[in-house]
């Protein structure tokens, strides 16, 4: 009789769909974990991608490309000299360009002086061996330190608000603000301070790349512009433009720029640089928004740069001008009467007994002393609010004897009544 080992038995259970939803394995949960982290990334990315702030916008002197070439015992030495004399060329480049006079004419300054006016030193390019130092820089005077020693006086011509909107074309596409790109980069390095162009830029955070879009610079329609210029504050509109072509990956960028002015994007300048690689484009493009600005400063120099009257609400037409003392006459006359009332002082107690009096008469606004006789007629200016008739009538109310006199009245206080005689 063979051994026999009972079979093992197989229990079936059944599990519906909905159970298997309701009880993800940890492999689903993994990955739905993972999608959820890459969306929020995502959503991240694309909001850290919107939005470059304007990195100055003060009022500094700027001078840039000043060249120094500095040899000394070693690295940190040769550059502090190169500062300090990229310091003293930048003052005499600036004197000179505000005041129109050669560099060697410009008053040198102590580099005690120099410090304490320049805000900043810019770093274009530099290179540092163990013994010399090459830079290009740029210098950032302050306006405020700096504008007494320039000596340079008169009002500088400056525009109306100019709301900017720079615009990208890459691959055959316009970006304004929904991306970050380098143009817009380029305008937000851009130090509007030097430029008598008042340029209102955006950050483009919020709803800036909703409203400012390619797109609208090319909207002709005037009422949505008032309500753009109305809420960032700006009076007229400006729309630098370039359109970069790449000729490989990493190799050189030819861009095309554009200068726009005012809602129908009339262009005031057109030119054509090149960057010989993509490292480059930045250099490029700060050179660019350079010259598209001096395209703005000539035509504001030459009264072109002017806000479309078509951005400006009508305001309603001019009533009647009406003489400003008529005016005040007419709501005097209509608040209150003056009138002289003369009134009998004996002495000082009847003064101010009937002073007192008349300040109590309904109607009265004010009583001023015109003329002070005691033991004569003394007379007020009263200010009545109605007519002269309706004076007299208070007055006689009051228990006072009131008579014509000179375009005014004259009262006394009425005699007593004779006792009645006995019976």
């Amino acid at each position: 009789m063979a051994l026999g080992f009972p079979r093992p038995t197989r229990q079936k259970t059944r599990v519906t769909i909905a159970e298997r939803i309701s009880r993800p394995t940890p492999i689903i949960a993994l990955l739905a974990a993972l999608c959820a982290a890459g969306v929020l990334w995502a959503q991240l990315e694309r909001g850290d991608q919107r939005g470059v702030n304007p990195i100055d916008g003060s009022g500094s002197y700027e001078v840039s490309g000043v060249e120094v070439d500095i040899a000394a015992r070693d690295a940190e030495t040769a550059r502090s000299a190169g500062w300090r004399a990229a310091q003293r060329k930048g003052w005499a480049m600036l004197w000179a360009r505000t005041n129109g006079q050669p560099e060697a004419a410009a008053p040198r300054l102590p580099d005690s002086t120099l410090d304490s006016i320049a805000g900043a030193i810019v770093v274009e390019h530099e290179q540092i061996s163990a013994h010399r130092y090459i830079a290009s820089l740029g210098i950032l005077f302050d306006r405020a330190r700096t504008g007494e020693l320039l000596g340079a006086k008169g009002a500088v011509r400056r525009s109306a608000p100019m709301l900017v909107i720079p615009i990208e074309w890459s691959g055959g596409a316009p970006i304004s603000f929904e991306l970050r790109n380098q143009w817009q980069k380029a305008w937000a390095r851009f130090r509007s301070g030097n430029s008598p162009v008042d340029y209102v830029r955006v950050s483009g955070t919020g709803a800036d790349p909703i409203l400012l879009n390619a797109a609208q610079t090319r909207r002709p329609g005037r009422g949505w512009w008032r309500m753009l210029l109305d809420q960032y504050g700006a009076a007229d509109i400006v729309v630098p433009e370039v359109a970069l072509q790449r000729q490989w990956p990493g190799g050189p960028v030819i861009g095309t720029f554009t200068a726009r002015h005012g809602p129908d994007g009339k262009i005031v300048d057109s030119f054509t640089l090149r960057a010989e690689t993509s490292e480059g484009l930045p250099a490029m493009l700060d050179k660019g928004a350079a010259r598209i600005d001096a395209a703005y400063v000539r035509a504001l120099q030459a009264g072109e740069l002017r806000a479309d009257p078509t951005l400006v609400i009508e305001n309603a037409p001019a009533a009647e001008e009406i003489p400003i003392d008529d005016v005040l006459g007419q709501l005097a006359q209509a608040a209150s009467t003056v009138v002289p009332i003369q009134v009998d002082t004996p002495d000082s107690v009847m003064l101010r007994s009937a002073e007192a009096a008349l300040r109590g008469v309904t109607g009265i606004t004010s009583v001023e002393t015109a003329s002070l006789a005691l033991g004569g007629v003394s007379t007020f200016r009263v200010n009545f609010a109605g007519p002269v008739p309706a004076l007299r009538e208070q007055l006689i109310s009051r228990g006072w004897q009131v008579e014509d006199a000179g375009g005014g009245l004259r009262i006394r206080r009425a005699p007593p009544a004779p006792p009645a005689s006995a019976r």
